[in-house]
């Protein structure tokens, strides 16, 4: 069977990003020991942890914009290891940054616009704009307003719907809810949830460990750089390890 085909027998659904043997060194400090994940089709699979256990640092590896030491991502069957991050983009992988990285004194709009610079198909770039609008009212009613006069969340729904112009197949947020307050929080979830139901896959990045536990399908416990348990989302949140560790119990 091609990698392409290829379905995992748990869940019959097919395999879209598989990791494998994912090692990321910054000097001498090995922050990504050798790890492997996958992503089903359609699905919320979240990567929880402590702060700085190597989170971001996956993420950066697998959408190109830090260079792993070893270790394959397999995107359709296609190794990305070597494809630069705009190749990567372009393939339907795309990242929402830690810390958001709206650009400040453009409009909403130019930001927006920005996300489908790879693209030429302007009736559907059209139609996708009006979703991410539909997803984010408060960016339609600003759309001629500068990034930087957004507060923290709106930032983040900006940086989601930036990422959502390029049309991906395969979502990658890196700690949306870092700084924000918790109805912010829990609207963030909610939405991520909405692109998911499209049929959209989501590699989630969280500290927060209940709430990305609680709507993905799939979870995986990154400590000090290594998987130290995977299951589904529900069963994580139930296992006394993670309870103990991460849930204040």
């Amino acid at each position: 069977m091609s990698q392409t085909a290829h379905t995992t027998a748990a869940t019959g659904k097919r395999e879209i990003l598989k990791v494998q043997d994912l090692a990321v060194s910054y000097g001498h400090i090995e922050a990504v020991k050798g790890i492997s994940l996958s992503l089903n089709e359609g699905e919320i699979t979240a990567l929880v942890g402590a702060n700085g256990a190597g989170k971001s640092t996956a993420l950066l590896a697998i959408s190109g914009l830090v260079k792993a030491a070893r270790g394959q991502v397999l995107f359709n069957g296609k190794d990305l290891i070597q494809l630069s991050p705009h190749r990567i983009v372009e393939g339907g992988v795309a990242q929402v940054a830690e810390g958001r990285a709206t650009l400040t004194t453009l409009t909403i709009a130019e930001n927006l616009a920005l996300g489908a610079y790879t693209r030429k198909d302007k009736a559907e770039i059209a139609k996708d704009l009006a979703w991410v609008y539909s997803l984010f009212p408060v960016l339609k009613q600003r759309a001629d307003g500068l990034a930087g006069n957004l507060s923290g969340g709106e930032q983040q729904m900006l940086a989601i719907g930036r990422a959502l112009m390029t049309r991906p197949k395969v979502l990658l947020l890196d700690e949306p809810s870092m700084g924000l307050a918790p109805l912010i929080i829990q609207e963030i979830f909610r939405i991520v949830q909405e692109i998911n139901k499209t049929g959209m896959t989501i590699l989630l990045v969280e500290q927060n460990v209940r709430q990305a536990l609680r709507i993905a399908q799939r979870g995986y416990v990154l400590e000090t750089g290594k998987i130290v348990l995977e299951d589904t989302g529900a069963n994580l949140l139930g296992n006394p390890k993670v309870v103990e560790a991460y849930l204040g119990g």
